[in-house]
């Protein structure tokens, strides 16, 4: 029997795009669907899976928080809502009242079947599609919204242990390698 040997990746630092780039990826995205959830992964650091899990049930708009249930790990905790991400999701919401997808107590972004949600394989194409239409060649994906969220909010000196809680992190390292310090 021949020894296994496990070969470690080496670690290497998140590609984080500047508030700049984000702003241009947002703006490109196919819609108010799409840039209110793109929104949601980059304003309040909301994984892929989060994101498309959302009911109009857990966005608090009078305490400014979204309300996310089971993220990785099954637990539950409260992610910040700005301003600026409360206007881009009553945008949508208005829009998807008007075109007749938005169930009462349903999805926030719901499917091509209301009764389902948006698939986080949708939401990684209009990404993709948005960052193209953005004229951004840095080899990112979806997941790098939340590292932009974190080394942003490092940048204007937010402590990491806040961070920390709104990324949902048990360990602080994970947040460390996140906001790459």
């Amino acid at each position: 029997q021949v020894g296994m040997t496990t070969v470690r990746e080496p670690r290497t630092l998140p590609v984080v795009l500047s508030p700049d780039e984000v702003a241009r990826l947002l703006d490109a995205a196919p819609g108010p669907k799409y840039k209110a959830a793109l929104g949601l992964a980059y304003g309040a650091g909301l994984r892929a899976s989060e994101v498309v899990h959302l009911k109009l049930g857990d966005i608090d708009s009078a305490r400014k928080v979204i309300r996310v249930e089971q993220g990785k790990g099954r637990k539950d905790r409260y992610a910040m809502l700005s301003d600026a991400l409360l206007d881009l999701l009553r945008a949508w919401w208005l829009a998807g009242r008007a075109r007749g997808v938005m169930v009462p107590g349903g999805w926030l972004f719901p499917g091509q079947n209301p009764v389902n949600p948006l698939t986080t394989r949708q939401l990684n194409r209009a990404f993709h599609g948005a960052r193209e239409a953005a004229g951004i060649d840095k080899k990112i994906s979806l997941h790098t919204l939340r590292h932009c969220f974190a080394t942003h909010l490092l940048e204007q000196k937010v402590d990491i242990r806040v961070i920390q809680a709104l990324l949902g992190h048990k360990k602080l390292d994970t947040t460390a390698r996140y906001a790459q310090i």
